[in-house]
């Protein structure tokens, strides 16, 4: 992801440029009597070393301080359809109204449909504890108390987060 409107517009001059040239299924090919051309060369090294001075380090920094859990749930049969009501309602709000609310992902096991999953994104330990003080939550726990037979909150440490954009 672009976090500055700068390394955009960097992108953008490049995608341009390089629509000048051979550009095929998503691979560079760049004949060699573009290269030996000096302008093009001098242009597209001053695009390289720009990017790497400006683009931002944001992604690489709150890496770190991300706050990344997996709750594991059992949940009563007799109302499971009440919670996964209950869970869609309050994961779409604390995604939609929470700005440290990066990721909540919410599935359930296909053989055992009472065993839910939830993955959980944080900006920050700061932003994880706003959202347990928020309304939206405080409202999904009291509603769901009962339903839930088992929970177990599992800290976890972030290897790769990758995801295409819809």
């Amino acid at each position: 992801m672009f976090h500055c409107l700068w390394d955009i517009y960097l992108v953008t001059v490049i995608l341009k440029i390089l629509k000048l040239y051979n550009f095929e299924k998503r691979r560079l090919v760049i004949k060699i009597e573009t290269m030996k051309n000096k302008y093009f060369r001098r242009l597209f090294t001053l695009i390289v070393i720009t990017m790497t001075l400006f683009s931002s380090n944001k992604v690489s920094a709150q890496d770190k301080s991300l706050v990344v859990r997996i709750a594991r749930l059992q949940i009563d049969s007799a109302q499971l359809e009440n919670y996964k009501a209950a869970l869609k309602i309050h994961a779409e709000t604390a995604v939609r109204v929470e700005p440290g609310v990066l990721t909540l992902y919410a599935v359930y096991e296909k053989n055992n449909p009472t065993h839910v999953t939830v993955f959980e994104i944080y900006a920050s330990e700061d932003a994880y504890k706003a959202h347990l003080e928020t309304s939206h939550f405080k409202t999904y726990k009291s509603t769901t108390k009962d339903m839930v037979k088992s929970l177990e909150l599992i800290p976890c440490g972030p290897i790769a987060l990758e995801t295409k954009s819809k």
